[in-house]
């Protein structure tokens, strides 16, 4: 897996690692059980600073996709296959998802744009990685909190 930063960009480095290694997951670069460098090996490669490394690993952790273990390092905990999300997941996302959205509208996006986008975003994903559709997808409409 390579990571690409963008060291000059306003978002944190940290959130960076972490956005890609969410990427990675999701396009079935990594996978459940798959082993990341550790933070200081990760550093060492990207020249920095370990604790950016290991800011974005606990991040990852917090988030259920990492397991951090003193001993046998960072392994990827879910992905595509691991079934439906942990509880509270969809409304901690649809939060984070609801902002994203009000900045598009506040910019003058309008809803086909912003629609057409996410449908190219989402299939940029689905298409790389293995079957991650639940056998009824239509459950996954009613976990909606609107």
């Amino acid at each position: 897996m390579i990571l690409s930063l963008d060291m000059d960009s306003e978002v944190p480095i940290y959130q960076q690692i972490r956005d890609r290694i969410v990427e990675a997951i999701a396009s079935g670069q990594l996978v459940e059980g798959s082993s990341l460098p550790s933070t200081r090996q990760l550093a060492v490669d990207l020249g920095i600073n370990f604790h950016t490394v290991n800011k974005a690993y606990d991040l990852l952790r917090r988030e259920g996709l990492l397991r951090v273990n003193r001993k046998s390092g960072a392994l990827v905990q879910r992905d595509t296959r691991s079934g439906p999300p942990e509880p509270g997941f969809t409304a901690e996302w649809e939060t984070r998802l609801r902002t994203l959205l009000a900045e598009a509208v506040a910019h003058g996006t309008g809803d086909p744009a912003v629609l057409d986008s996410c449908r190219s975003v989402l299939s940029s994903f689905t298409s790389l990685a293995p079957s991650s559709r639940h056998a009824n997808p239509s459950a996954d409409q009613g976990d909606s909190a609107s």
